[in-house]
């Protein structure tokens, strides 16, 4: 028992191991064929014509699509691996002109990581398009590139084509395919949902549905946004998922029945799932739903619910203007530009990025310029990796690094050793390639791992150091690490402290603002401006999920003050979900609540946003009386006698819930 309680207290910290833990995935074995051509084919083709150089630039360049590529739809696929690619050009033809420049290199590459760290802010596309234009720009400025100046881009691009030629070759039997099994798959998590109504999974499975929305708005939304006019086949998806929102809210509703009544009819998921293989197959479907009687309010909205979505979902041929796509027309390409430009340039966040990573990369560089060491690229792009903003912890991918590089190096260290450079290079790279698709799915460390060997063996192609690779890698990547480690996390006082306080309040305040709205108008009305109020909280809700799990991985205080917030996090959310049900019921025939008690259930939560905003300052609750209410509230707000329901009593327990949990103790 002793030996056990010793091993317990000798163990690393669990914040230091989270990510060596491999996420369950399964192996994508389309991408990892596609890896394995798309790396080994350039570089055969570089040996039979005698330029192993020229093949090696090539399959970096498939490398940088390799890894940049998602499964996603494949419109999508073409933008998200051709604009990185024009970005890493510039970047390797600006890094090429000052390589072995010493410190004019030095003040190139800072101001490249200024801008790269800028655009990285943006979006998905632009913090590619960020890394491969640092990361093209720090090979350039490390490795002899061949002559004249517009070769190494060009190659490079070349690269980036031959990933995107092989990952279209499914379009013309998938086109379509990837959108209506987001759709689809929305649907079945709903169904879940329903499922678990009024069992300690409800929670677990409305944070599932919320997740499995916002990837499916953000797939078919930013596919609308690339293209001109209306597709009805977009149109259709559109309103498909528009048409699953009420059964979410209904679903909500759910939670409030009593338990009396027992779980949800079965016939409801059923019918959920059965709509989802509709939308999947593309098909309009035939027959009608078969659906028990309902007994109550919450009922009576699943009942509708899902019956207007069997409708959309079996309609043949939507209108691509009808009203069941309710999203709205995409901003023109001037209006994105302008507001791309203001958020790269006007925010705060972005040019403190911006910043931290010109620092640390004008610092690597001149490490490397100025230190009786091996002139090196490699310390330069572990900290471009390192400081990535939206890949997690600064901390934790440094610690990652350095581990899945030393991984990455006993690999590629028989590789180098034994493996005659030639021809037997092209199966090599075949092999270590298609581990990158399997281990890249694994988690971060599994990434570097993988990916680290690859490196090595591509950019022998242009040093010709061979083995002599393989220690100065491990000591510039260590050197890189402590870098990204000093420079970019410990000088910084935002690095310890979170931002789940400022993220929540913001949360806060815009349930408040959703009250409101909830209540304010009679049933039925605006519907759709409230499911896209309730759609962008929810949103807000899991970048706060998302700023919390990052923050469990930081180093203590920030880790333990993090897991602090935990509690709060998912009283809000409950919050939402009891306004949600509240107004579901209120449309299927529970009277609507006085303005008196909507007010002051908003005049609670903009109390609870501001000491929130104000480091969690200690609030008074109101007193509860036997309804779940405030008992000194409004009493012309508050129905009397047994006949009236208290329709906003479950919701005024979470907001009480809520402000407890942000009240210090006073012991």
């Amino acid at each position: 028992m002793a030996r056990s309680s010793r091993a317990g207290r000798l163990a690393p910290p669990r914040w230091l191991t989270a990510g060596l833990r491999p996420h369950p995935a399964p192996i994508p074995w389309a991408a990892v064929a596609r890896a394995a051509v798309a790396l080994s084919a350039p570089l055969a083709v570089g040996l039979a014509v005698g330029q192993p150089g020229y093949g090696a630039l090539v399959s970096m360049g498939a490398l940088s699509a390799v890894i940049g590529d998602t499964a996603d739809a494949y419109r999508m696929r073409v933008f998200n691996i051709a604009v990185p690619q024009l970005f890493g050009a510039l970047g390797v033809t600006l890094g090429s002109l000052v390589y072995g420049e010493g410190w004019a290199a030095v003040a190139t590459l800072t101001v490249v990581a200024l801008v790269s760290g800028m655009i990285s802010s943006i979006g998905a596309v632009a913090s590619a398009s960020g890394l491969l234009l640092l990361l093209n720009a720090v090979v350039g400025a490390g490795l002899p590139m061949p002559s004249p100046w517009w070769k190494p881009p060009l190659l490079l691009v070349l690269g980036g084509l031959v990933v995107l030629a092989l990952t279209l070759f499914g379009w013309p039997l998938r086109g379509g395919v990837p959108e209506r099994e987001a759709v689809a798959g929305a649907y079945r998590t709903v169904a879940d949902f329903l499922q678990a109504a009024g069992t300690p999974a409800h929670d677990e499975r409305r944070q599932a549905v919320t997740q499995s929305l916002n990837q499916s708005y953000d797939l078919l939304l930013a596919h609308r946004v690339r293209r001109h006019g209306r597709s009805p086949g977009l149109a259709r998806l559109i309103a498909q998922l528009n048409a699953v929102m009420p059964v979410v809210e209904a679903g909500s509703a759910a939670k409030l029945r009593p338990a009396s009544l027992g779980p949800l009819p079965p016939a409801y998921p059923a019918a959920l799932r059965e709509l989802a293989s509709v939308v999947e197959q593309g098909r309009p479907g035939t027959g009608t739903l078969d659906l028990p009687p309902p007994t109550g309010p919450s009922e009576r909205a699943i009942d509708q619910a899902l019956r207007h979505a069997a409708g959309i979902a079996r309609e043949p041929a939507p209108d691509p203007y009808g009203p069941a796509d309710r999203i709205g027309r995409p901003a023109t390409f001037r209006a994105r530009a302008r507001r791309t430009a203001r958020a790269a340039l006007l925010s705060g966040a972005s040019w403190r990025y911006g910043l931290r990573l010109a620092l640390c990369i004008g610092l690597a560089q001149a490490v490397v310029s100025a230190l009786p060491v091996l002139r090196s690229y490699w310390v330069a792009l572990t900290v471009t990796f390192v400081m990535k903003p939206d890949f997690g912890s600064v901390f934790s991918r440094a610690v990652l690094r350095a581990l899945g590089t030393a991984v990455g190096l006993v690999i590629a260290v028989p590789v180098l050793a034994e493996v005659p450079r030639g021809w037997w290079d092209v199966p090599m790279t075949a092999l270590l390639a298609m581990l990158i698709p399997a281990f890249s799915a694994k988690g971060y460390a599994f990434q570097t791992a993988a990916i680290t060997p690859v490196i090595l063996l591509l950019s022998d192609q242009l040093n010709h150091q061979g083995f002599q690779l393989v220690l100065p890698r491990l000591y510039d990547s260590l050197i890189g690490c402590a870098i990204a480690l000093l420079v970019g996390y410990l000088l910084w006082p935002e690095s310890w402290h979170t931002r789940i306080g400022d993220r929540l309040a913001d949360a806060v305040a815009d349930t408040a603002a959703y009250v409101v709205l909830a209540f304010a108008m009679a049933p039925g009305k605006d519907q759709a401006v409230r499911l896209r109020r309730r759609r962008r909280l929810y949103r807000d809700l899991s970048d706060v999920r998302s700023e919390f799990q990052r923050a469990l991985t930081e180093p203590p205080p920030t880790g333990a003050l993090a897991a602090a917030w935990w509690p709060l996090v998912i009283a809000v959310e409950r919050i939402v979900e009891a306004t949600t049900a509240t107004r579901v019921r209120i449309d299927h025939g529970v009277p609507a609540p006085p303005a008196a008690e909507v007010a002051e259930i908003t005049r609670e939560l903009n109390e609870l946003a501001g000491a929130l905003r104000a480091g969690a300052a200690p609030l008074t609750p109101a007193p509860v009386d036997d309804r779940g209410g405030p008992a000194d509230g409004p009493a012309q707000g508050r129905a009397q006698g047994p006949e009236r329901e208290d329709v906003l009593a479950p919701l005024h327990q979470e907001v009480l819930a809520a402000r407890a949990i942000a009240t210090p103790d006073p012991a």
